[in-house]
């Protein structure tokens, strides 16, 4: 039989640590939590280096006398209970006693505190959960806990911490969340030197939505307050119109304690069904008040998840509580539009944006480096039907893409958006592909009959009629194009977009800035959760950019795995499929015609990147059936 052996203290203490201590957002999670059950009502966090060599927090709360400091950072020594029965009803955030002596045994802490009506105050210094100095201190009430250099003791540990600009957003993302959750504490946070966020501690949740989120968020956001068997939820949710492409934006809190809450997050969603797009999810920020002894809080280290004694009653709360908020203060969603503006080609084959009275034409340039959307070509909406252009309108069109091409590396053409005689164009990138290398297909004769909807082009082949879903067809195509080219043909906006994230988005944003690039975007980090799109990929020509980075995110966040390809797969599915023409939209016969010459000579392409088919067949022998032809 091996030999028992009994752990010594250094040891052990490691152990722990590891449960409680993960990374510097987990320390900052528990300092701050611990002011909060001291009564503060200023709390500010500094970070430096992501929180990895440099983490201080200030609070104003009531301080620890000095015969009580050493005891802060000894195993399982608290102020929050005395006995088992006090576990029944927990309604601190701090209890287990674990997190002081954990973090110490990992790092280098050093306390200064004070008590109200005290002289003097007491600086503690401790490192490795080795004590080094107790003494004298003058600094003001309250208390101010500085810890560095973490993990110094376990270097093998610190080769899992990752970037600091990751572990710095994590940090960010603890005080959100503590934030929203204590409306009446004013959180202030510095990062780095650079202060990012402050908050009134006026007790409005809004306003601290506002400073946390920004105007965005906040301006969707209706109030919830219902109560029923003695359980309230109260907070803030979304509008259905400003539903997001994720989750990251649903927050709940039990008793003012973040956790995460399957319960309530599935009712959060019922509430809004019927009511937002298959795919989209509220936001909110909501805290469920309940007794202490209706809610297990005491089921890991991190005090994250929680069980409930029931979870029907919570179910019913958060449902009934949303859908009547939403129902009462949800008004329709107003929409603005900006007058177009006209474009004119340029002697450099640029386009111009011109209004009258401007001296000075605003000009964008689009990078082409490579482009194989043939739809661009023909993609010339119009509100009536026009008949198949005559030779010599094809003839002029062919013109404009020959000259294009003499512009350098670089070709900026415009698409008609009429015959040309009406001498008017649109806004469109209209760009020439560059021939493929590829087997030659026989197409087989068609005959474009007509178009459904405005959805379904209808073409007859022998003795078949084929219905042609062109949204669908035409998003596999893109998709194609996307996963066959080296290099992604981008356009430089002329205003850059910003995107205002989650944390949890935003750092999985900045992390794959490499990847995004490879699919065409150029993304630059712009702080405060918010990035800046400098380039886009060409095909997406006026989409919104802003919602397809969300729901990137969103996706990136979601996955299981961090095998590149299939990160760009859900880049390029979003991207293929805004770039996509919508149902809905006018297409000209000619386009039709285009649109099915391209598609059958891709005899490959049959389903969309979601899988639904792109065209279905019926046969003469089934139509004729119907009308008793076939005996």
């Amino acid at each position: 039989m091996p030999e028992i052996n009994i752990l010594p203290k250094e040891v052990y203490q490691l152990i722990a640590a590891g449960e409680v201590v993960e990374r510097p957002s987990s320390i900052v999670k528990e300092m701050i939590e611990n002011s909060v059950d001291a009564g503060a009502k200023s709390i500010t966090v500094e970070i430096k280096n992501g929180g990895s060599t440099y983490i201080r927090i200030t609070d104003d709360g009531c301080g620890i006398a000095r015969d009580q400091i050493k005891k802060v950072f000894l195993p399982h020594a608290t102020s929050k209970i005395k006995s088992g029965e006090d576990l029944n009803s927990i309604m601190t955030l701090g209890f287990r006693g674990e997190a002081m002596a954990s973090i110490a045994a990992v790092s280098k802490v050093e306390l200064l505190s004070r008590q109200k009506g005290d002289e003097l105050g007491t600086r503690y210094e401790i490192a490795g959960g080795e004590e080094i100095e107790l003494a004298d201190a003058g600094c003001p009430e309250g208390t101010t806990i500085v810890v560095r250099d973490i993990f110094f003791n376990t270097p093998a540990r610190m080769k899992f911490l990752k970037k600091d600009v990751t572990e710095g957003n994590s940090v960010a993302g603890i005080v959100d969340r503590m934030a929203i959750s204590h409306p009446e504490i004013s959180f202030r946070f510095i990062r780095d030197g650079k202060q990012t966020l402050i908050t009134s501690g006026n007790g409005d949740l809004k306003s601290t939505v506002y400073s946390v989120f920004g105007r965005e968020f906040s301006s969707t956001l209706v109030d919830v307050d219902y109560s029923v068997n003695n359980m309230r939820v109260s907070g803030v949710v979304t509008k259905p119109s400003g539903a997001r492409k994720s989750r990251a934006m649903e927050f709940f809190f039990i008793n003012n304690r973040p956790v995460k809450c399957q319960t309530a997050m599935a009712a959060l969603e019922q509430a809004f069904k019927n009511s937002i797009m298959v795919g989209r999810f509220p936001g909110c920020v909501l805290n469920i008040e309940c007794d202490a002894s209706f809610v297990d809080v005491n089921v890991h280290p991190a005090k994250i998840e929680v069980r409930f004694a029931n979870e029907r009653p919570v179910f019913e709360l958060v449902y009934y509580g949303v859908k009547s908020a939403v129902e009462a203060q949800d008004t329709p969603k107003e929409a603005h539009f900006e007058a177009p503006k006209k474009t004119f080609f340029t002697s450099e084959g640029k386009i111009d944006f011109a209004e009258k009275g401007e001296d000075k034409p605003k000009q964008i340039e689009f990078k082409q480096k490579r482009a194989e959307d043939f739809w661009q070509i023909a993609s010339a909406p119009s509100k009536k039907a026009e008949p198949k252009p005559a030779q010599e309108e094809i003839d002029a069109y062919s013109k404009v893409l020959e000259e294009a091409k003499g512009v350098s590396s670089e070709l900026y053409v415009n698409a008609p958006e009429k015959p040309l005689e009406n001498k008017t164009v649109q806004e469109n990138v209209i760009t020439e592909p560059e021939p493929e290398e590829r087997e030659e297909v026989e197409i087989p004769d068609f005959k474009v009959v007509g178009e459904a909807f405005k959805t379904y082009i209808i073409i007859e082949i022998e003795n078949s009629i084929y219905f042609i879903d062109k949204h669908a067809a035409h998003e596999r195509m893109n998709y194609e194009a996307l996963k066959a080219s080296t290099e992604i043909a981008s356009q430089v906006l002329l205003t850059p977009v910003a995107v205002r994230l989650s944390k949890d988005e935003y750092s999985a944003v900045c992390d794959n800035t490499e990847l995004y690039a490879k699919c065409g975007f150029l993304i630059e980090d712009f702080g405060s959760s918010t990035v800046l799109v400098r380039e886009c990929p060409s095909m997406l020509g006026g989409e919104n950019i802003e919602d397809l980075i969300v729901e990137t995110a969103g996706k990136l966040l979601d996955g299981k795995t961090d095998i590149t390809p299939e990160k760009m797969d859900w880049i390029f599915h979003s991207t293929s499929c805004r770039a996509a023409v919508k149902g809905g939209d006018y297409t000209s016969p000619y386009e039709r015609e285009l649109f099915v010459r391209k598609l059958l000579s891709m005899p490959d392409i049959r389903y969309c990147p979601h899988g639904r088919p792109v065209m279905i067949k019926m046969s003469r022998y089934d139509i004729e059936k119907q009308f008793g032809r076939q005996g």
